[in-house]
């Protein structure tokens, strides 16, 4: 059984990762800024590093075969930090990472932030390090949070779909690679839902499962700009934000996989199945 370091467990995906491993008697070392925040699972141990913080990274990655680096916050210097993080695991010894990316993750993509995912991947690729990437498409378990509060998502998607997927999928393929790496070694996955839905399907789902009302407005470039100027945030963030929609406008994150299903024997959540089930 290799060594195994997970980060991110007080997250969602890293969190429902380590819980995953603990259950099935799998020993492994949880990396996280704060030590005090770090799920007390049995079988587990507790290291303190962040990614951009190479001397902290190499010491607490000394030991470590496999390593599940979930991608880091997202913000001005994420790319940075992982390419960091990564050079501190290979020069502490670390075999294989695997890393959760994002779908469809290019260079020109559309949706801004999944660039720093493909140069993530190169570094990764370059550190010589095996590698695993878990490209996963944008999560259904957040769409309801894409509504404001007067229930209307806004953004230019147009009639654009996207083939989101369950965080909870994502973490059981990311187990699965853990615990069995060697089987997995130097190979992306693909993650996604087993539908592709438009922007205007995801709201009428949200709102019959949810009993209220959701709706779906497609705005203009320009009007999607404006909306946002009042967070005051910086460029890359809007950027980001309005990608979000001209990503799934544009029909690069429509295709519908079976790599959640190949890799662990069942089939992915669908939006309706989620939202039921959170």
């Amino acid at each position: 059984m290799p060594t195994i370091a997970v980060t991110g467990s007080t997250g969602s995906v890293g969190g429902a990762v380590a819980a995953h491993l603990s259950r099935a008697g799998t020993p492994q070392h949880l990396l996280v800024r704060d030590p005090s925040r770090a799920p007390k699972l049995p079988g587990a141990t507790v290291g303190a590093s962040s990614y951009g913080d190479a001397d902290a990274a190499t010491q607490a990655l000394a030991g470590i075969d496999v390593l599940f680096m979930v991608s880091g916050a997202e913000n001005a210097t994420r790319l940075a930090d992982h390419r960091t993080f990564v050079d501190a695991a290979a020069q502490a010894g670390v075999r294989h990472i695997v890393y959760t990316s994002f779908f469809r993750a290019a260079p020109d993509a559309t949706f801004t932030l999944a660039r720093d995912h493909y140069f993530t991947e190169q570094h990764i690729r370059s550190s010589g390090l095996a590698y695993t990437f878990l490209r996963d498409n944008f999560y259904s378990d957040v769409m309801e949070l894409f509504a404001g509060e007067d229930g209307v998502i806004r953004g230019p998607a147009g009639d654009g779909r996207v083939s989101l997927v369950a965080r909870a999928d994502v973490a059981r393929v990311a187990a699965r690679v853990l615990t069995d790496p060697q089987q997995h070694v130097n190979k992306t996955y693909d993650l996604t839902g087993p539908e592709a839905l438009s922007m205007s399907e995801v709201a009428a789902t949200i709102a019959d499962v949810r009993g209220r009302a959701v709706s779906f407005h497609d705005e203009t470039l320009d009007e999607a700009y404006e909306s946002r100027a009042v967070w005051n945030a910086p460029d890359w963030q809007n950027d980001a934000w309005v990608s979000t929609y001209t990503a799934i406008a544009s029909g690069e994150l429509s295709a519908v996989t079976d790599d959640v299903e190949r890799v662990t024997g069942r089939r992915a959540m669908t939006l309706r199945e989620v939202l039921q089930n959170g």
